[in-house]
């Protein structure tokens, strides 16, 4: 299958990032491949998008960020989901819920 168009990576990515968030804190690699892992290798997340993603977040306070170890033993900063990112990754999943159902509608009736 062909990976899904950078528009419609562009307009997921937050709430990807913050769901993989909702896990629990991991660094920028971790989310890029939790997110590739869950959607069997459909999306990619590239770093070009993936960091300018997650100051863009941090900045608005959805997630904050910290200094720690990775687990090669490597420097990393390491992401963590606030409660204001808890509370606009439950607005973005019920949005989402709402445009994928009704884009369905169109899409699947015959």
């Amino acid at each position: 299958m062909a990976n899904p168009s950078p528009e419609l990576l562009h307009g997921t990515l937050d709430a990807l990032v913050l769901k993989t968030l909702a896990g629990g804190r991991r660094h920028g690699y971790a989310i890029a491949r939790a997110i590739e892992e869950t959607t069997e290798e459909v999306v990619a997340v590239e770093e070009g998008s993936l960091y300018p993603a997650l100051y863009r977040m941090e900045k608005k306070g959805w997630i904050e960020a910290e200094w720690g170890l990775s687990e090669l033993g490597r420097r990393a900063k390491f992401y963590r989901l606030t409660p204001k990112g808890r509370r606009h990754l439950a607005a973005q999943t019920a949005e989402w819920s709402r445009f994928a159902a009704a884009i369905s509608r169109v899409l699947l009736t015959n």
